[in-house]
C-alpha cells in the first residue's frame, strides 16, 4: 500500500514540472504537428505565450526557437499570445512549421514582389476567436464599431454537436481546401456566412506540406475551408467536426422574439429580408406544430423545411440541421415525412400496409407494386389495396357489392356493427385478400398455394406473388 502511495506521488511529481520558472498546475495536452508528418504531444499551461510553446518545441526537433512559427485556426500567433487566448481545448492541434531560409522566401513572395517574409501586424498575429466579428454585422457597423462595443460585436458560433447531441458552443477552424492540411493562414478574416459556408471566397498560404500549395499552374495561393468543431467536448482530432447552425446567433441588437416578444441573449434570426427573430423555445415550438400538421414544405434545393412564420418570400431555412433542435423522436419523425414526400414528389407510392408505411419508386405504369425494402405486401397502385384483377371498385365499396345479393341491409344497423379500428388493422395485417374477389384469406401453414373458399369463387393464387397461381409459382416458391 504504502509503495503504490509512493508511487503516485511521484507521479504526481513529475507533472507539477518546471519549465521556464511557470509551475503547470492545469495543463492542456496538445498535439503540435510539423509539415514533416511528426506529431509531437505536449503539456502547456494556459498561462504560457507562443514563446514558451516554440521553446519547449524546438530543441524535440532538432532546431532554434527562432526557427519555428506556430500556426493556429487560420494564424500565424506572435510569441507573445498566450495559449489561454487562443480558445484551446484538450487535444487540439497546433501546427509548428520550420521557418523557410530567406532564398525560399524571397520565390514564393515574387508575385508579390517583396523581398522578405511580411512580419507580422498586431492584428494579425492575434488568433480568430480574438479577431473575429460577429458575421451578422455589416460592414458599415464593423467599421464603427468602438473598442466597447467590439467585446459585444465578438463572434459567437452555434453547432449542432453529434456527440452531444445538442445545441453547442462552436469553434471555428480552417484548412486547406486542396490538401486539408491545417497549417494555413488566411489573407483576411471572413466577414459575412458567405465567406465561411461558400468555397473559394478567401485565399490563404498553405504550409502543411513541404512544397506549399498552390491553386492552379501560374501559382495563385490557395483558398481556405472553414469548418466547425464542438467547444464543449474534448476534441477528436481533426475529423472531428460539427454542423453549423448559421441562423442561431447572439442577440447583440437586443431583438425580441416575434412570437413571444421576449428578448433573449440567442435567437434564430430567419434569412428573410426582415430578418425576423424568434427565441429557441418558440422555434422549437413553431416546428413542432408544423410537423404535427405536416406542414413542413418540400424545396427542390434545401429538401424538407420551413419558411419565416410570418409568411416572408425567400425565407426557407437552408442548413435541415437546425431541425434537431427537436427532441430525437420527432427528428425521426420529421425524415420518415420528408422521404415520404420525395417517394411521392419523384412518383413513387407508400406501401399501405400498417406498421410499414415504406416508399416504393415505381414505374408509372406498373399497377402491380410489391414491398420488396419493407413488409412484402402486394397491393394496386391506384386503389392501394391488397392486388386484384380487373377494375378498382370505388372508394367505400363493400366487398360483395359486385355480387347480387338478395336481401338489403340496413346501413344503420350495420354501422352499429361495424368492427373496432384495432380489428380491421389486425386483419389488414395478418391477411392478404383474395385478387380476384377480395376476400380476405389468412394463411395458417402449408404451401403457397392458395384456393379462395368464398362461394362462387374458387380461385386459385400465389400467396407470394397474389396473383394468379402459375407453373411458375410451383417451381420458384410452392413451400416457401
Amino acid at each position: 500500500m504504502a509503495a503504490s502511495w509512493c508511487l503516485a506521488a511521484l507521479r504526481k511529481m513529475l507533472e507539477l514540472l518546471q519549465f521556464g520558472g511557470k509551475t503547470l498546475t492545469h495543463t492542456l495536452s496538445i498535439y503540435v504537428k510539423t509539415n514533416t508528418g511528426k506529431t509531437l504531444t505536449v503539456n502547456l499551461e494556459p498561462q504560457w505565450d507562443i514563446k514558451n510553446v516554440k521553446e519547449l518545441v524546438a530543441p524535440q526537433l532538432g532546431l532554434q526557437p527562432d526557427d519555428l512559427k506556430i500556426i493556429f485556426a487560420g494564424k500565424e500567433l506572435s510569441d507573445a499570445t498566450t495559449i489561454e487566448q487562443c480558445d484551446l481545448g484538450q487535444q487540439s492541434i497546433l501546427h509548428a512549421i520550420r521557418l523557410r531560409p530567406p532564398v525560399q522566401r524571397q520565390k514564393i513572395q515574387s508575385a508579390t514582389l517583396e523581398e522578405e517574409e511580411p512580419s507580422l501586424s498586431e492584428e494579425a498575429s492575434k488568433p480568430l476567436n480574438e479577431t473575429l466579428l460577429d458575421l451578422q454585422l455589416e460592414s458599415e457597423e464593423r467599421l464603427n464599431i468602438t473598442d466597447e462595443e467590439r467585446v459585444r460585436a465578438k463572434a459567437h458560433f452555434f453547432v449542432h454537436c453529434s456527440q452531444c447531441d445538442k445545441l453547442c458552443n462552436g469553434k471555428l477552424r480552417v484548412r486547406c481546401a486542396l490538401c486539408k492540411g491545417g497549417a494555413f493562414t488566411v489573407h483576411r478574416d471572413p466577414e459575412c456566412w458567405d465567406d465561411v459556408l461558400k468555397s473559394r471566397r478567401i485565399p490563404g498560404h498553405c504550409e502543411s506540406l513541404e512544397v506549399a500549395c498552390v491553386d492552379n499552374e501560374a501559382g495563385d495561393p490557395p483558398f481556405a475551408e472553414f469548418f466547425f468543431k464542438c467547444a464543449e467536448h474534448v476534441s477528436g482530432g481533426e475529423k472531428d467536426f460539427a454542423a453549423p447552425l448559421n441562423l442561431i446567433k447572439n442577440n447583440i441588437k437586443n431583438v425580441p422574439c416575434l412570437a413571444c416578444t421576449d428578448v433573449s441573449d440567442t435567437v434564430l434570426v430567419f434569412p428573410c429580408a426582415s430578418q425576423h427573430v424568434t427565441c429557441i423555445d418558440c422555434f422549437r415550438h413553431y416546428c413542432r406544430s408544423r410537423l404535427g400538421e405536416r406542414q413542413f414544405m418540400p424545396h427542390p434545393d434545401f429538401g424538407y423545411t420551413l419558411p419565416c412564420p410570418a409568411g416572408c418570400e425567400h425565407s426557407f431555412i437552408e442548413e435541415i440541421h437546425h431541425f434537431k433542435l427537436l427532441t430525437r423522436e420527432e427528428y425521426e419523425r420529421y425524415q420518415r415525412f420528408a422521404t415520404e414526400e420525395y417517394v411521392l414528389q419523384a412518383g413513387g407510392v407508400l406501401c399501405p400496409q400498417p406498421g410499414c408505411g415504406m416508399g416504393l419508386l415505381v414505374e408509372p405504369d406498373c399497377r402491380k407494386v410489391t414491398c420488396q425494402n419493407g413488409c412484402g405486401y402486394v397491393f394496386c397502385r391506384n386503389c392501394l389495396q391488397g392486388y386484384h384483377i380487373g377494375e378498382c371498385l370505388p372508394e367505400g365499396t363493400a366487398t360483395s357489392a359486385q355480387n347480387s345479393c338478395e336481401y338489403t341491409v340496413d346501413p344503420n344497423r350495420a354501422a352499429e356493427a361495424r368492427w373496432e379500428e384495432a380489428s380491421n388493422v389486425t386483419i389488414k395485417v395478418s391477411t392478404k385478400p383474395c385478387p380476384k374477389c377480395r376476400t380476405p384469406t389468412e394463411r395458417d401453414g402449408g404451401c403457397m398455394h392458395m384456393v379462395c373458399t368464398r362461394a362462387g369463387c374458387g380461385f386459385e393464387w400465389c400467396w407470394v406473388c397474389q396473383t394468379e397461381w402459375t407453373r411458375d409459382c410451383m417451381g420458384a416458391h410452392w413451400f416457401g
